[in-house]
């Protein structure tokens, strides 16, 4: 096939290491555990039903919060990890 825009990816890079997956699939399933926990126990997501509380006491919740460390470790940790993994 030949055109500008199509390129063919080197096979080494083309296949990751398990570690390299590992380390990138760590980030979206502590995010799918929060959002597990949020429905499992949904009393503990205090947004539900606010009856009356503060700003703080609706936004940090254990699995909001669950959820937020598995987004920011995705973006802060596990992608500049792996791409210092599959280096050569």
């Amino acid at each position: 096939m030949e055109s500008s825009v199509v390129t063919r990816i080197p096979a080494e890079r083309a296949r990751r290491s398990a570690r390299a997956v590992a380390i990138s699939a760590l980030g979206p399933l502590t995010s799918a555990a929060g959002v597990a926990w949020a429905f499992v126990q949904p009393d503990r997501v205090t947004l539900l039903h606010p009856r009356g509380q503060g700003f703080w006491w609706l936004a940090i919740e254990p699995p909001l919060l669950l959820i937020a460390a598995g987004v920011a470790f995705w973006l802060v940790v596990a992608r500049p990890l792996v791409a210092d993994l599959e280096e050569p």
